[in-house]
């Protein structure tokens, strides 16, 4: 296999989410009385941390920022994350990833306790060796953060950049792989902006789950 460690974005690339995800922000916006944002373009808080979007699709104040992040949370822990479902196709290419030995890993913004409670929903933590998620204090939210912290959680070392790639379909994927010095293949099924992808070079693309294994050969 051309990759030891393995990282799979969450939301776009291992399961279709956007409808909990939309479900729990509309609510945020209720509770709060914001209107006048448009949720129709996924691409605009698919990817992105949940706190940079309160901030700044949603339009909250700093202060409210916390309170509406618990609000959040807490709207997906009890709808919203029973919305998702894995994309088809993607547990037949965990399969053959591991069977070929690579080391799999979840790398995504989300808290990484709300990854675990996704992945285990979606019936796929079996599959993966480690899921790196943000922390509370978000000094481990975006992609240049997370993608080291995920490496090192599959046992890597910081100079086995070439051992690695990231996969994810949006441009938060692409630039964080392009800051940390490692590969990135982009999954054009997902939710993204393909053209934005682009500006980072990626490695490969992939239109279907099914291209992926091949795509890491």
């Amino acid at each position: 296999m051309k990759y030891k460690y393995i990282l799979f974005d969450l939301d776009g690339t291992v399961s279709a989410s956007a409808e909990g995800i939309r479900y729990s922000l509309e609510s945020v916006l209720e509770r709060y009385g914001v209107q006048g944002v448009d949720l129709s373009d996924y691409t605009r808080y698919i990817g992105p941390p949940l706190l940079d979007t309160l901030l700044n699709l949603c339009g909250l104040p700093e202060e409210l920022c916390d309170e509406a992040y618990e609000h959040y949370k807490t709207v997906y822990a009890e709808k919203g994350k029973a919305m998702n479902r894995p994309y088809d196709g993607i547990t037949e290419v965990l399969t053959a990833l591991r069977e070929r030995g690579c080391k799999l890993a979840v790398c995504t913004s989300k808290l990484e306790e709300t990854a675990v409670a996704v992945v285990t929903e979606l019936g796929l933590a079996p599959y993966f060796d480690a899921i790196a998620g943000s922390n509370r204090d978000s000094t481990r939210k975006d992609k240049k953060d997370l993608i080291p912290y995920a490496i090192g959680l599959l046992g890597g070392a910081p100079d086995e950049k070439e051992s690695a790639v990231m996969l994810g379909d949006t441009w938060y994927d692409a630039k964080g792989a392009f800051e940390c010095g490692v590969d990135f293949i982009a999954c054009r099924y997902g939710y993204g902006d393909n053209e934005e992808m682009e500006k980072y070079d990626p490695a490969a693309r992939a239109d279907s789950p099914s291209e992926l294994v091949s795509l890491l050969s």
